[in-house]
């Protein structure tokens, strides 16, 4: 790790914490106004980190130089703004009078300390479990090197590849989603990356992103009328949702892309109660723009969200002007639609640039055609989509008891047959994958969450039926949040083919409605405090199921940060026993040496050209770490193969080595003549007689 580089690692906390204050909204009747601050201020952060390497890589400056004057500059601005906003704060009679911020007293740690005193038994039980998961998984972050098999694949080269050739431009690969897919988390990974030289702090971005999370489904919470201690139900179920216990010690991007979109949630709900300003527009534009670069399917969420935004301004334009009729006023009408509008142009600003590149090597702004066929639906019928529903609930709802599993599956493959759906059909299944597979199992790509996913069906019932049973100051608002959420896993199922790790890509979703969880939680708490006749009888019943359910919550997200996979506590492969270099080849042990092997070669060929012959699927990022250079920096990869018409693969007669994974015959047809070629089980190598 880079010693002069690590004080600018702590820049984005800084950043954070200095635009809390700038961005804290003034009127009281902000809900939970601290958090709100929190959320503008990740935005804001998060916007200007992705601007950052979008403008410095189209001036081919994506150097650390480059980057610290940029984090400087920010801060600096950052810092100036803070301190005006503390002098206007100080020098306003209302501020000072506690009638437009919340009084001084109620600073961050008072609120923790009357927290802690007035709090139930039962609430700091959720809150300390929450706590604990978290400096746990924190702990795990730090010790764990980065061993996710798609990050492998091109998560991290393509943060390698920026670095090596100090641009953003594509380049020859025979992996297509080293450039196609958005690379929003990895804009973030590259700041790590430039100012500590190395990978080591790269689990800390989902880790952040997970806390984020549970800081903005607190507040949609409380927004819908939720209280402390439903906030609090909601932040435990997603905490120990096994899912986000394993993403949130990964550098995959399923976390990142929902923090984003309850960003989105919670700032959408905030204009269904007052007419937005200049503020919440860019934020909205910010979220949606982030949720885009960092993974489109975030967009389903954010889109319906979106929607409930405008009408609820259009709902406000017309109750300000109750003369009107039934007709809307046209200012106000056409001042929400120049909302709209602005909130879309910020989030082109975002994502544009990404879209531009992809659109001018591909002719598509999606990418090329065997993405857009992979996995997107290809039929859209509804009988079809019903199919493709059932099997992604069945999945995400997967639990270790087989016979159950067994039976599900087999009632939904015999109803397919009954209305004509083939349920393997490759237009509305990926690749070449057969359903059912099992994903109970606690691995980060995979891992079920019925508990979860149980709570937010029948939060989202409840919340649909009866929602002034629920939250009966904001049952409105609570039915058209569930109609929303809704409607996002409607379009999820109908535009995203089922796939075996299809549980990671709804996790936006999950993190958006497991508000409904907890404010139903909360409410049958509330209804079985209740005594007298024999009506209510049955509810401390419905409580007790309801504590058996958070601690069977709890039980499985302790397990799951135990002894999750490929990153665990205890037992094999414990983050305390095992070496960096091993535990990143946790998930095929077998290769970890023969990399080495390979690499021991070449280098000591004092090779600088070498090719790269590999698949779509096979692990480039090791070549990026065993082949730099005696300095540290980069070797110079050259694929062998390309996917992209424009981008030539290099010859290989002039390269001084190549290194080759997955495919034996592949490489062998590479080789020049007269080259010595080894091979063993996946990794080899071809060198020139002369080195």
């Amino acid at each position: 790790m880079s010693a002069a580089g690590v004080p600018f690692v702590l820049a984005p906390v800084a950043a954070v914490l200095l635009l809390t204050v700038v961005l804290r909204p003034r009127p009281v009747r902000h809900t939970a106004p601290r958090r709100l601050a929190v959320i503008r201020a990740s935005l804001t952060v998060g916007a200007f980190a992705v601007l950052t390497v979008e403008v410095l890589g189209a001036l081919e400056l994506l150097t650390v130089p480059a980057f610290a004057v940029a984090w400087l500059l920010f801060l600096a601005g950052a810092g100036v703004a803070a301190a005006r906003r503390r002098a206007v704060t100080a020098d306003d009679p209302a501020t000072a009078s506690g009638t437009d911020a919340p009084p001084a007293e109620a600073g961050w740690r008072a609120s923790v300390t009357g927290f802690w005193r007035t709090a139930s038994r039962g609430e700091r039980w959720l809150a300390g479990t929450v706590a604990g998961l978290l400096l746990v998984e924190l702990l795990v972050a730090l010790l764990a090197a980065p061993n996710n098999f798609d990050s492998q694949t091109y998560h991290l080269p393509k943060v390698e590849r920026w670095v090596a050739q100090g641009d953003l431009s594509f380049w020859a690969t025979a992996i297509h989603r080293q450039v196609t897919i958005p690379p929003g988390a990895e804009y973030l990974l590259l700041h790590l990356r430039l100012f500590t030289g190395g990978d080591a702090l790269y689990h800390l971005v989902q880790w952040a992103a997970g806390v984020l999370c549970l800081l903005a489904v607190a507040r949609v919470t409380a927004q819908l009328g939720g209280s402390r201690r439903a906030q609090l139900l909601t932040v435990f179920v997603l905490a120990t949702t096994p899912m986000v216990t394993l993403q949130a010690t990964s550098t995959q991007t399923d976390l990142v892309c929902a923090a984003w979109v309850v960003c989105a949630a919670t700032v959408a709900l905030d204009g269904l109660r007052r007419r937005a300003g200049f503020g919440e527009l860019l934020a909205l534009g910010a979220a949606t723009g982030l949720t885009a670069v960092t993974k489109t399917s975030g967009l389903l969420a954010v889109g319906p969200l979106l929607v409930l935004w405008g009408l609820g301004q259009l709902r406000l334009a017309y109750a300000d002007r109750p003369g009107v009729g039934r007709r809307l006023p046209v200012a106000p009408t056409v001042r929400t639609v120049g909302a709209s509008v602005l909130i879309l142009l910020v989030a082109a600003t975002v994502v544009g640039p990404f879209l531009g590149r992809v659109y001018a090597e591909f002719g598509h702004p999606l990418g090329p055609e065997r993405l857009r066929e992979s996995v997107p639906m290809e039929r859209h019928d509804p009988l079809s989509v019903v199919v493709n529903a059932l099997r992604i609930g069945h999945t995400a709802l997967d639990t270790p008891l087989a016979p159950l599993r067994d039976a599900s599956a087999a009632a939904i493959i015999g109803a397919a047959g009954l209305i004509g759906v083939d349920p393997q059909d490759r237009a509305i299944t990926f690749g070449r994958e057969v359903f059912p597979v099992p994903s109970w199992y606690p691995a980060e790509d995979r891992v079920a969450f019925p508990l979860a996913g149980a709570l937010v069906l029948i939060g989202a019932v409840a919340a649909l039926r009866r929602p002034a049973r629920i939250s009966p100051e904001a049952a409105g608002a609570l039915r058209a949040y569930a109609s929303v959420v809704v409607v996002a896993v409607v379009l999820h199922t109908a535009m995203i083919k089922w796939q075996p790790w299809g549980n990671r890509l709804i996790l936006y979703a999950l993190a958006a409605s497991v508000p409904l969880a907890g404010l139903w939680l909360d409410a049958v708490l509330r209804r079985s405090r209740r005594t007298g006749d024999g009506r209510s009888a049955r509810r401390p019943i419905a409580a007790t199921l309801a504590v058996t359910v958070l601690a069977t919550c709890a039980l499985a997200g302790v397990l799951a940060v135990s002894y999750g996979f490929p990153r665990r506590l205890v037992g094999e492969g414990s983050v305390f026993t095992t070496s960096d270099w091993e535990s990143r080849f946790m998930r095929r042990p077998q290769w970890a040496e023969e990399y080495r092997w390979a690499a021991d070669a070449v280098r000591a060929a004092e090779a600088r050209r070498i090719g790269l012959s590999q698949r779509n699927n096979d692990w480039e990022y090791p070549w990026w770490l065993v082949l730099h250079d005696a300095d540290g920096g980069p070797p110079e990869l050259l694929a062998l193969q390309s996917v992209l018409d424009h981008r030539p693969a290099a010859d290989p007669a002039a390269m001084d080595a190549i290194v080759c994974t997955g495919s034996r015959k592949l490489c062998a047809d590479l080789v020049p003549p007269g080259w010595r070629f080894a091979f063993r089980d996946y990794v080899g190598y071809a060198l020139p007689t002369d080195r």
